[in-house]
């Protein structure tokens, strides 16, 4: 009971917190951590340590998804380039700079146990930086490499953190084999994901309660992780192609009243991970505390402080190594371009560059959150049968300070950051939503036009008619009227062309005219408006 106490009043807390931080611009996380660790200190905090194989599948599951759900295929294709490099390179170079440093100060550790700490810190996590950076409104393609880095990143540092674990409780692994395994496990990976999507899809899309429907996204959620770990392949890959793949069928048939109250859930659920991710963190901190005296307190300090200065600036200087080829090889690319690509525009070949504010941006968006939180918790803790992982206090002691580290120096600072290299919004997502809806109007008033006119208000076609004018007046950057629309009552003729204007909309994403930011944008404008129908479907009915 006393730890349920506890627990209850940290998710008061974090809700404060995050208000907080709302205010001063800080991303949420960074002040969760502090809370977190001040939870080490509080006299009479329970120890406890969290099963090491329930750590990665409750806290990693539900997150992924629900970053991937909402992942754009169209923006990570035009930018696969850096993503790739930063979900692979970076993550590489920084568990080996990482690894190195460790050794370096402990140099009785073995290499599979640096490498798991460098693995373990080496995906940063995007949702911090986001939830700073929206406010800030950047340039889009920042927020597009960044999110897209998070989906894949974790997949690349726990594939190795799962080699190095093993390595490490067994003494022995052979390159020879791994690297066959790591490709093996990475298709198995995509086609499990893809499989399972088209198996529990048909599922999914016939329940029409809400509660029942929540419940099973979050079942199929693990379902999905678990199935892929117990198959010995990746859960975060697995999971990645599960969401996208579903995401881009469900659009299409989940109606509005599942939708909206679904996406609450999630966001909700979201929350309360990350904030017991670090009460459970501050519990084993206090364990640790607890089992070492002054000295090697301060020598897990210092190892801590000097992983996270490495994690750093081993991203930092990954991201303008990156730039820097991306810039020699566009020099090349613009003296050697054939005749075809003469004709092209020199900004499409620029495209795909980064200027130096953003390079300064991405490196330093590096905070750690609950990917490394959660490796920190599934390290084996050691029983009856089975020895502790080797120097596991000090990984847990370092991982935390990494976290804590980067969302205290690097969320804090990423507003100034953003500031005084004034990078602005390219408007790129408004131009989308505002083309968009005027096609979507367009096929409004194109369906309603099929209509009886006995089913069809003047009413409602004057709506849509003032509709489609502002939508075109503001498309065009004119001043637009902003006359309240008259009252519908016939929601039947509404919903008709209210699927028309869906229809169009799915359209438009899946041509790639658009991208996923400005469709769901314009799918919870759909969808409230979707609710409104039913709502006064409901008052029309005689009683």
């Amino acid at each position: 009971m006393h730890v349920f106490e506890i627990v209850i009043a940290l998710l008061l807390a974090g809700a404060g917190l995050t208000l907080l931080s709302r205010r001063i611009g800080t991303p949420y996380p960074a002040l969760v951590a502090l809370a977190g660790a001040g939870l080490a200190l509080v006299p009479g905090t329970p120890t406890l340590v969290l099963d090491p194989e329930l750590a990665l599948t409750l806290f990693v599951a539900p997150v992924l998804l629900d970053s991937a759900f909402d992942a754009s295929t169209r923006d990570l294709r035009a930018n696969w380039r850096t993503v790739t490099g930063l979900a692979l390179g970076a993550v590489v170079f920084t568990v080996a700079v990482v690894a190195v440093v460790a050794r370096a100060l402990v140099p009785d550790m073995p290499w599979a146990v640096a490498v798991a700490l460098g693995a373990m810190v080496a995906p940063p996590d995007a949702a911090a930086a986001t939830a700073v950076l929206k406010q800030l409104r950047p340039p889009h393609r920042l927020l597009v490499i960044l999110e897209g880095e998070s989906l894949f990143n974790d997949a690349s540092a726990l594939l190795i953190y799962r080699l190095a674990i093993g390595a490490a409780l067994t003494g022995s692994l052979s390159p020879a084999s791994a690297l066959p395994m790591l490709l093996v496990v990475t298709l198995g990976s995509v086609v499990l994901g893809f499989v399972l999507s088209r198996l529990l899809f048909p599922l999914l899309s016939r329940v029409e309660d809400v509660a029942v429907g929540v419940v099973i996204q979050f079942c199929s959620t693990f379902a999905v992780w678990t199935l892929a770990e117990r198959l010995h392949l990746s859960g975060i890959l697995t999971l990645v192609v599960f969401a996208m793949v579903t995401s881009r069928r469900a659009a299409s048939v989940t109606p509005a009243r599942l939708r909206i109250p679904g996406y609450a859930v999630w966001e909700v659920a979201v929350f309360v991970l990350n904030v017991l991710a670090f009460i459970l963190v501050g519990f084993q901190l206090k364990g640790i505390l607890e089992r070492v005296d002054r000295g090697t307190l301060l020598s897990y300090a210092g190892v801590g402080g000097a992983v996270c200065v490495a994690t750093i600036l081993a991203r930092i200087a990954w991201v303008w190594l990156a730039a820097l080829v991306s810039r020699y090889r566009h020099r090349r690319q613009l003296r050697n371009r054939s005749q075809d690509e003469a004709g092209r525009p020199q900004g499409e070949l620029e495209a795909a560059l980064l200027s130096n504010g953003s390079a300064a941006v991405i490196g330093w968006c590096g905070m750690r959150g609950i990917v490394t939180l959660a490796a920190a918790l599934a390290l084996p803790a050691g029983n009856a049968a089975s020895s502790t992982f080797p120097y596991r206090d000090l990984i847990l002691f370092s991982a935390f300070s990494v976290v804590l580290g980067t969302l205290v120096v690097q969320g804090m600072t990423l507003r100034p950051l953003m500031k005084a290299l004034a990078l602005k919004d390219d408007g790129t997502v408004e131009r989308e939503v505002e083309s968009a809806r005027v096609e979507m109007l367009r096929a409004a008033l194109a369906a309603s036009n099929q209509l009886q006119v006995a089913e069809l208000s003047g009413l409602m076609r004057h709506r849509y008619e003032v509709l489609l004018r502002r939508a075109e007046a503001e498309l065009a950057g004119a001043a637009a009227p902003r006359a309240d629309a008259p009252e519908l009552d016939d929601a039947a003729a509404i919903r008709a062309v209210t699927s028309a204007e869906r229809q169009r909309l799915l359209a438009l994403r899946q041509s790639d005219t658009i991208g996923d930011a400005a469709f769901q944008r314009l799918e919870q404008e759909l969808d409230l408006e979707e609710i409104y129908l039913q709502q006064v479907a409901v008052r029309e009915q005689p009683e």
